[in-house]
């Protein structure tokens, strides 16, 4: 069987073109720099860069983004891909590249005071990741690296899309009166201190912790710190601890505590090592911390084996905190509904945390997921503006649950346990939150775009609220096996992915066959809500998963749904339509679809389930999609 992981890609649809097919051709005036842009980004951290990569897509909107820094960044702070955003990576087209150069973590030990007094010993081995929690990886790999395949899909987009590095944002403003109604000053620090304004139509603060643009809105960072230093360092070591390339919890009984991240290379690992409380007013910048005392503590904590630095290539010094925005956007709850958001903030902008948990960049970069599509459905006509609304409701109620999780997280690492049941207690929250760290238990409450649960025993393995869950499929006109969610790319576009009952082959009169005919139906869904000049599918793609084996199927006696004409040569579609691979991994069974009655299953553009319904209940779909996109 091939690999399930490969990159799905679609080219020549309007004619034959040489060269790389993931490079967009580009727009006229794709280079330029406008004065007056549909989105300002401030910020290239992961946040802000997955935000640019989803507009990129679009060669109707003007995007510009500037960061402060004088060039990309070169040595990364965060490092753990969680499998949830190796899942966005395979959108974005670039997750094989990640796990080629990436460290794969498999298992992780835990290492406690030793029974005998002398020391630490290993309590435990697990597997990092359950089975079936995601077709893909957790992944160690250096921040940087990840924003330089951010960068890559950036460039490659129809406007050539580029950071402008060396502006700092002096003041943001809003004004309802134009167009453009946020107006944005820069210096150009690389100019003589040159300034520039900016006119936007929206504006995004990517600009981390320190946020310009959080401190315009009016916005504050509420929460507290632990008081806890804690010490960072990526280093080639020397040692005999044999954990030294697993991912590895230690807790000493009276130095301290560690946390060891193989790192991408085979070589390098990243240590946290537990420093001394701070006293009252102390900040780390205070205690003078050197890498020579980072090794020093962490040889003590993992007696008795032996641990030092033959090079050292990059350390820091942090204080635990959790501190959280109570808006992620400018507009007040006493104004939501009366008047649109503008300016948003995102990722460290809006929630500061510790890093061991493994979730700022994870989180950040989900951020900006969420935010694009919903930016991009609005600029581009498809969507009414109350879209917008929801990032703040949905993002923020996920950075409550991760600070929540990483207090307790941090709380729990740097115990002192009394007895060996207190030992055990981070052990055991490790486990029993393996789902959340891997990124895949963020659930969004019912609203404008997630429908109440009210089906949900007709697929009970798409959860409403959270990822679609991808499973193996066949695609039926080249026999393919895939993974069906890789056929959803990072391009706005929602999804109806229709789950045939048994003993539906997609011919005339069946139930797929019906679903399809009135979603097509001049007076339907399709029709009601795509431009005449653009493809049946560039708004709402219709997908559909039979329980039958592929040689059992006839491609042509498919709705022409299922196989629609595109483009400027009008050429065929075969890749809609998929089968149950009947190799073990029979995706109705895996996802607990309702075989006898089947299922409407609707994916939002960033692969969140936004509900599911009855295949004879398409006046209901019909009525949840129409209270948010826009008819032609």
């Amino acid at each position: 069987m091939t690999d399930q992981r490969g990159v799905i890609m679609q080219f020549h649809l309007n004619g034959f073109r040489t060269g790389d097919p993931s490079i967009a051709e580009n727009v006229p005036g794709a280079d330029d720099r406008p004065s007056a842009v549909d989105v300002l980004i401030v910020g290239c951290g992961p946040a802000g860069l997955t935000l640019a990569a989803q507009l990129s897509m679009f060669a109707d909107i003007t995007v510009r983004i500037a960061e402060r820094k004088p060039g990309p960044l070169e040595v990364g702070q965060a490092d753990g891909i969680a499998c949830r955003s190796m899942e966005m990576f395979q959108a974005f087209g670039f997750a094989e590249k990640v796990m080629k150069e990436g460290y794969s973590v498999n298992e992780v030990t835990f290492w406690r005071p030793s029974r005998s007094g002398h020391g630490i010993s290993r309590a435990d081995r697990i597997r990092d990741v359950e089975d079936d929690l995601s077709e893909m990886p957790h992944i160690i790999l250096s921040q940087a690296r990840v924003h330089d395949f951010y960068l890559e899909v950036m460039r490659k987009g129809p406007r050539h899309l580029v950071p402008e590095y060396n502006r700092e944002l002096i003041s943001v403003a809003r004004s309802d009166e134009t167009d453009y109604p946020v107006i944005a000053k820069l210096r150009c620090l690389d100019q003589g201190d040159e300034e520039e304004v900016i006119r936007a139509r929206y504006l995004v603060g990517c600009d981390g912790a320190r946020s310009r643009v959080r401190a315009e809105m009016g916005h504050v960072l509420k929460g507290q710190t632990a008081r806890q230093l804690w010490g960072v360092m990526d280093i080639l070591p020397r040692t005999d601890f044999p954990d030294i390339r697993l991912k590895c919890a230690i807790q000493s009984e009276e130095a301290g505590s560690i946390l060891i991240i193989p790192r991408e290379g085979g070589y390098m690992v990243r240590l946290y090592i537990e420093l001394d409380a701070l006293a009252e007013g102390e900040r780390a910048a205070d205690r003078g911390v050197t890498p020579e005392l980072l090794i020093s503590k962490a040889q003590q904590i993992m007696q008795p084996f032996r641990i030092e630095a033959a090079e050292t290539a990059w350390w820091s010094a942090y204080e635990i905190g959790q501190r959280l925005c109570d808006a992620f956007d400018d507009v007040s709850e006493s104004e939501r509904g009366k008047r649109g958001p503008r300016i948003f903030i995102a990722g460290d902008a809006c929630h500061t945390h510790s890093p061991k948990a493994g979730q700022g960049m994870n989180v950040s970069m989900a951020d900006g997921f969420n935010l694009g599509w919903k930016l991009a459905a609005v600029l581009r006509g498809q969507a009414r503006p109350a879209l917008l609304d929801t990032y703040s409701q949905e993002r923020r109620a996920t950075a409550r649950e991760l600070i929540d999780f990483d207090r307790d997280m941090a709380r729990l690492f740097s115990a002192k346990p009394k007895d060996t049941a207190e030992a055990e207690m981070f052990q055991k929250y490790f486990q029993k939150h393996g789902r959340y760290t891997a990124g895949v238990e963020t659930c969004y409450a019912p609203s404008l775009i997630t429908a109440a649960p009210h089906h949900q025993d007709l697929a009970r393995g798409y959860a409403v609220g959270q990822r679609f869950h991808s499973a193996p499929v066949v695609r039926l006109a080249d026999a393919k096996p895939m993974q069906l969610a890789h056929a959803f790319t990072a391009d706005g576009r929602w999804r109806i992915v229709l789950f045939a009952p048994e003993g539906d082959d997609g011919t005339g009169g069946g139930p797929v066959a019906t679903v399809c005919s009135v979603l097509s139906d001049p007076d339907g869904l399709l029709i009601r809500h795509t431009p005449p000049e653009r493809d049946i599918d560039s708004v709402i793609d219709v997908r559909a998963v039979f329980p039958q084996h592929h040689r059992d199927m006839k491609f042509t006696s498919l709705p022409a749904l299922l196989r629609p004409e595109k483009g400027r040569l009008r050429l065929t579609d075969y890749e809609k339509v998929y089968c149950a691979q009947h190799r073990g991994q029979d995706i109705f069974d895996l996802r607990g679809i309702d075989r006898n009655r089947g299922a409407l299953v609707l994916v939002r553009p960033d692969h969140h389930v936004a509900g599911v319904f009855p295949l004879n209940a398409l006046a209901d779909l019909e009525a949840f999609l129409g209270r948010l996109l826009t008819p032609v």
